[in-house]
């Protein structure tokens, strides 16, 4: 299943509070990549929250791989999942063929 996991940023705090975390993230971030986990990652141009593309058995699979991350762990961001599915519209495209 791929879901698309978008960062949150949570309230209250400061660039200086996640630069403890960033190597370890980037690290875990890496390790889930190796894994085949998370898919592709992105930064969003206009704010500097990630979005993610993972290939996961399931959410609850996505939310224990995200909640393994460092910065969700200190609790300075957090995740929403939507969980996708294929397009099947292309399939008007050729309905009454054959």
């Amino acid at each position: 299943m791929k879901i698309l996991a978008l960062e949150q940023e949570l309230p209250g705090h400061t660039e200086d509070d996640f630069s403890p975390y960033l190597k370890a993230e980037a690290e875990r971030v890496w390790a889930l990549y190796q894994e085949g986990l998370i898919r592709e990652l992105y930064f969003r141009a206009d704010r500097s929250e990630a979005v993610l593309v993972l290939e996961c058995a399931s959410l609850d699979e996505a939310r224990a791989a995200l909640g393994s991350l460092p910065l969700v762990q200190a609790g300075l961001i957090r995740f929403e999942l939507v969980p996708l599915r294929p397009y099947p519209g292309f399939s008007r495209l050729f309905a009454g063929e054959g």
